[in-house]
């Protein structure tokens, strides 16, 4: 790194902070030459922060350092085993064990608070001079603020290391475990930036982790909360979605759904650019309705994303397979991709990064989402899914993606009231429903809504056999079958009727 030359303007140029997602929400990185505080509670991952930020350095040929109060060398090192990197590019500067922190020292006249600070400060300040580094990390706050005792004194040696790091060119991040009872707000207002990381338990599953940047001086950023994970090999961070970033206005495309009565009910087939949402109660062929639509997209050559959250792979492809809907080779060639995600593991950022690479990157033309009533578990609430469906909805819609959305309603026939209602947000909703006729328990199907074509009001009958999805006529004969309580007003025949010497059978 180039000192500035005397009387050059500044140039705020950015550094990498060795997470890609990370450097996303920051536009590009962390501005040089400046003092950052990366705070969060113990095991909330700001160690590996801040060997990611040095390792990145160390990788472009900057001389990097690791000031620790706290860890020890050993402890370093096994962070970074457990991640698959080695530390020889980084200079380690261990604080742990000397005199100054020993707990027989605190009986000592010699070794005063004040006098153990300023020669904490005085020998980092030596080693930086010494070796020069571009990046510095240091760990942790905590230790300097239990040496000072008193917040005057704390806030004076920040300021004296920020100038400090400011004159020898370093961009520093400064790590705190908020120890502080009471906040560190004194840190907040001498650092250039604030990044925090958060970590909630919940009650099931995996722990959801966060990140946010609370400031950046004269510089924008992506605000709001990004999941994360922690993984072998490195912090991950999935930026928030703003589909106002992706707008594409490639409009709306309508293409068969492979079913002649399907296609007529919609209003030519399934719409690219809008979301179709399938709802109805548990059992109903919502699934396999969808995955009949995917059947035929597969047979045009386009590439479909389903993300699976219900049942297993190995049950969804043997009732394809008793279908005749034929998507072994699909899934086997990478065109059709079912991926299942355990809810309670997967974050909503995670998720959406996810489905963005399937658009973006491998194409898919199609993204099935089975079913929402389990994606909602991966929220924290149903506020929250909203917004993310929203955003994420536009988005798709900009990309001329489908949308197959599934939703399950409660109650065996659909008639309790559902955790969420995404109905206004949909292009199209797709009602399913059982009725009983003739002592049999049948199935019909209507658009309700749809956005983007002119479709039928009637109500149809259909059902699923070894031939695929069927679907009937309208159901002109019945009244109240979207209730679940048909009355039989006619003589109309039904699929799987018989019609022998003239009378109707079943």
């Amino acid at each position: 790194m180039t000192p500035i030359p005397a009387g050059e303007p500044y140039l705020n140029e950015r550094c990498s902070t060795g997470i890609p997602g990370l450097d996303n929400v920051l536009n590009g990185g962390l501005p040089e030459h400046h003092l950052y505080l990366i705070e969060g509670e113990p095991g909330a991952g700001k160690t590996t922060v801040g060997l990611q930020f040095l390792l990145a350095g160390a990788a472009a040929g900057e001389k990097v350092l690791y000031v620790t109060l706290s860890e020890t060398l050993r402890e370093l090192n096994v962070v970074a085993k457990s991640h698959g990197w080695v530390l020889d590019d980084i200079e380690v500067f261990e604080f742990s064990g000397r005199d100054g922190f020993d707990t027989s020292a605190e009986q000592s006249v010699l070794h005063s608070s004040e006098l153990e600070l300023g020669e904490t400060i005085d020998d980092i300040l030596r080693r930086v001079a010494e070796l020069k580094p571009e990046r510095v990390v240091f760990d942790s706050l905590s230790e300097l603020r239990l040496l000072a005792q008193d917040p005057l004194r704390y806030r004076r040696q920040i300021l004296t290391l920020k100038h400090f790091f400011a004159k020898q060119l370093c961009t520093v991040l400064m790590l705190d475990d908020k120890s502080s009872k009471s906040g560190d707000l004194q840190v907040h207002s001498i650092a250039h930036g604030v990044i925090a990381l958060a970590q909630d338990p919940g009650s099931y599953g995996e722990s959801k982790r966060t990140i946010r940047v609370i400031k950046l001086r004269g510089s924008t950023f992506r605000g709001g909360d990004h999941d994360l994970r922690l993984n072998t090999g490195g912090m991950a961070v999935y930026p928030r979605l703003v589909a106002a970033e992706h707008k594409y206005g490639r409009g709306i495309q309508v293409r068969s759904t492979g079913n002649p009565g399907l296609d007529a009910m919609s209003g030519g087939g399934l719409s690219y650019g809008a979301s179709t949402l399938f709802v109805g109660p548990s059992g109903v062929g919502k699934t396999t309705t969808a995955m009949s639509c995917v059947s035929e997209a597969v047979k045009r050559g386009e590439r479909i994303s389903y993300y699976l959250f219900d049942e297993g792979i190995a049950t969804l492809m043997q009732r394809c397979d008793a279908l005749g809907l034929g998507l072994k080779s699909a899934v086997a060639s990478g065109q059709l991709e079912i991926v299942q995600l355990d809810p309670s593991s997967i974050s909503p950022g995670e998720f959406v990064t996810r489905v963005r690479h399937a658009v973006e990157q491998e194409g898919a033309t199609i993204i099935a989402i089975d079913s929402l009533n389990a994606y909602l578990h991966a929220m924290s609430g149903s506020r929250a899914l909203v917004l993310q469906m929203h955003e994420l909805l536009q988005y798709l819609n900009g990309r001329g993606v489908a949308t197959l959305l599934i939703l399950s309603q409660h109650g065996i026939f659909g008639e309790e009231a559902n955790e969420v209602d995404l109905s206004y947000l949909s292009d199209s909703i797709l009602l399913f429903r059982y009725f009983e006729a003739r002592g049999n328990l049948l199935k019909a199907l209507s658009f309700v809504k749809s956005r983007t074509a002119c479709h039928e009001t009637s109500i149809r009958q259909f059902r699923l056999d070894s031939n695929g999805l069927a679907v009937g006529e309208a159901l002109t004969d019945f009244e109240g079958v979207m209730r679940g309580v048909a009355a039989y007003r006619g003589s109309g025949a039904l699929l799987g009727d018989a019609i022998r010497g003239g009378a109707l059978a079943t």
